[in-house]
This record gives structure tokens, C-alpha cells and sequence, in this order.
């Protein structure tokens, strides 16, 4: 897949960057750790202005995630039962989301945009919640920009080594989702014994 993101990017410069982002922010596993780190390597290298980059996959992250709110907003859970459990996505998954949002509300729109795996669903259960458009625009905008700069940035000081910067990346991308999900099973056990715990009370 890197070689043909590499390809897509050298062959589309900003465009391709906004593509792939948007790509990744609708829900396919298109790694973000090589798309940005590439493009910030290209700037480095003269092909491609770093500010521009930096925003055309923030703007692509943004675009993506209209794409995957609206869909949720519209089908709901036909879509995401449906089609969606091609991607994994089960009735459970869409639990842990209700109860993540009735938690954090907005919050969650925004530190889901810095924490790799999760970044690229969050929209989902963010349109299941009905999450203002306005609101949820600008959060994922805010929490899609850092995370946008600082791996162009590291592209972009690495130079031709970029590679050094995604892999790693990538790796952590895996240790972090595992801890999310263990996070949101012992949130979403504790919270059913609490209820039945309150349902023994009455």
C-alpha cells in the first residue's frame, strides 16, 4: 500500500493528500501515518508546499468526516449493520458509542481526532449522536490540524527517511486502538453492572 501512496501523491501532489485524508476519515484503512509524513517529505524536498500540505489534510480529514457524519445522520444503524460491518462495525461497537457520547458529548469529537485508529470512526457514531453539524465541523477541523502538522512536520525534517517516522507510527497506531478498545469494554462492563446494580436497588 505505501508504494501506492507514494505513487498517488507524487502523481496528484495537494489533491492526492486531500483525497487519501478524505478517503481515510470515511472509515477505509487508509493509513494517514504515510499519507502526511509523504507530503511533508515532498515539501522538504520542493514539491509540495508544507503549510498547503498541511492544511489540504486537514481540510481532506474534515471533508471525509462530513461524509461518514452524514451517511450515519441519514441510514443510521441500517447503514452501519449493513454495509458497515464490512469494517468491523457491530451492534456493540454502536453501544460503546452511545454511551461514549453520552458521557463526553463533544469532547469526544474532538480527542478522537488525535488518537490513531479511532481518528478514522469517530464520525460515525458522532452523526448516530446527532452531534451539531456546525460544532462537529469545527472540532474536527481543530483536532484533525495538529495531528496533520505534526506528521507533515516529521516528514518534512526527516526528508527521504520518512519512512523511519510512519512505521513507527503505525506500530504505536496499533498499541493505542488496543488500549481503546480495553478502555471501552471495562467502561462499558462496569456501566451494565452499575445499572443492574441500580435496577436491584428499585
Amino acid at each position: 500500500m505505501t508504494g501506492a501512496l507514494i505513487s498517488f501523491v507524487g502523481a496528484h501532489g495537494l489533491l492526492g493528500v486531500l483525497l487519501l485524508m478524505a478517503v481515510e476519515s470515511c472509515g477505509v484503512p487508509v493509513p494517514s501515518e504515510v499519507v502526511m509524513p509523504l507530503a511533508g517529505a515532498l515539501a522538504g524536498a520542493g514539491h509540495l508546499n508544507l503549510a498547503w500540505s498541511i492544511l489540504c489534510g486537514a481540510a481532506g480529514n474534515l471533508a471525509g468526516s462530513l461524509i461518514a457524519y452524514g451517511l450515519a445522520a441519514r441510514f443510521g444503524i441500517g447503514l452501519l449493520l449493513g454495509p458497515g460491518a464490512r469494517l468491523g462495525i457491530s451492534r456493540r461497537h454502536l453501544e460503546l458509542a452511545d454511551r461514549w457520547f453520552e458521557r463526553y458529548g463533544l469532547v469526544a469529537v474532538f480527542l478522537g481526532r488525535l488518537v490513531p485508529v479511532v481518528r478514522t470512526y469517530i464520525s460515525f457514531p458522532a452523526g448516530l449522536a446527532q452531534v451539531p453539524p456546525g460544532r462537529f465541523c469545527l472540532l474536527t477541523f481543530l483536532g484533525a490540524l495538529p495531528w496533520s502538522a505534526a506528521l507533515a512536520m516529521g516528514g518534512y525534517l526527516l526528508g527521504s527517511h520518512y519512512a523511519s517516522l510512519s512505521s513507527p507510527i503505525e506500530m504505536a497506531s496499533i498499541a493505542c486502538a488496543a488500549v481503546v478498545l480495553v478502555i471501552l469494554v471495562v467502561w462499558f462492563v462496569r456501566g451494565r453492572r452499575s445499572g443492574s446494580a441500580r435496577r436491584e436497588v428499585t
